[in-house]
């Protein structure tokens, strides 16, 4: 029987890393952002952790092309991603759930989902509306509610809901469980290991270090810009000191 992670290499077609970050360099004017940072996913989750103000969110708006690098590689499979817009990028196969949800509030959830679907997969695996409502229950009930009528763990769930409907190869996130109630961060991290089971992969940005343990296979810690520690989950779960150094717990 093939593994999530065979299914996805299967899928995207490619021996390689789905994803691959090298020497990326971003600044803001005379602050140097993001120094040298080199990631690899190559399948699965990984997440990259930190305190706030570290670069992370930087790096998620680098990727989807929101940010221009002044150097350094992003390669989708065998395809640079640096230099290419937003839409571009979109188009090969990335999609973002965005820090602070950006739910259009004046339409329904019936009405975001649909803005966004588009059916990429011709395996008969596409994520359609009716899957998302299967993912999340809650929404199906509330189809016809509008996104200002939501709960932040609704308007988190439509978000993601939104992501998958464009049939994407790698799900961006970045900071899901902000602002959330620990039983709705808890449902996050359930998503996740469903996601990661679908041979999706995802790229996570987070804060919290309980929902990044419990989700990742990989976790690479962001501090002031740098690459400082990266590892898997369980030997990050054995490394107290370099906890408490950079992520205080």
């Amino acid at each position: 029987m093939a593994t999530s992670a065979s299914m996805g290499d299967a899928r995207r077609g490619a021996s390689g890393p789905l994803l691959r970050i090298e020497k990326l360099d971003v600044h803001y004017g005379r602050a140097h952002v993001l120094q040298g940072v080199s990631i690899e996913l190559a399948h699965g989750v990984l997440a990259v952790v930190g305190r706030n103000g570290m670069g992370k969110t930087t790096l998620v708006h680098t990727i989807m092309g929101m940010i221009r690098p002044r150097n350094g590689e992003i390669m989708l499979d065998d395809e640079e991603l640096v230099g290419k817009q937003p839409f571009q990028i979109a188009q090969r196969g990335l999609a973002l759930v965005p820090q602070g949800r950006r739910i259009f509030p004046s339409l329904t959830v019936e009405e975001n989902l649909t803005l966004a679907a588009r059916g990429t997969q011709a395996d008969g695996d596409a994520w359609t509306p009716e899957r998302v409502y299967e993912l999340f229950p809650n929404l199906k009930d509330r189809t016809r509610h509008r996104g200002s009528q939501l709960s932040g763990g609704e308007l988190q769930m439509l978000a993601i809901g939104r992501a998958l409907l464009t049939n994407p190869r790698l799900l961006l996130m970045d900071e899901p469980s902000e602002g959330l109630a620990p039983v709705i961060v808890e449902r996050i991290g359930e998503v996740l290991a469903d996601l990661r089971r679908s041979g999706l992969g995802v790229f996570l940005v987070e804060q919290n270090y309980g929902l990044a343990l419990g989700a990742a296979d990989d976790i690479y810690i962001l501090s002031k810009g740098q690459v400082v520690w990266q590892g898997t989950a369980g030997e990050l779960a054995d490394a107290a000191t370099v906890r408490e150094t950079h992520l205080g717990v």
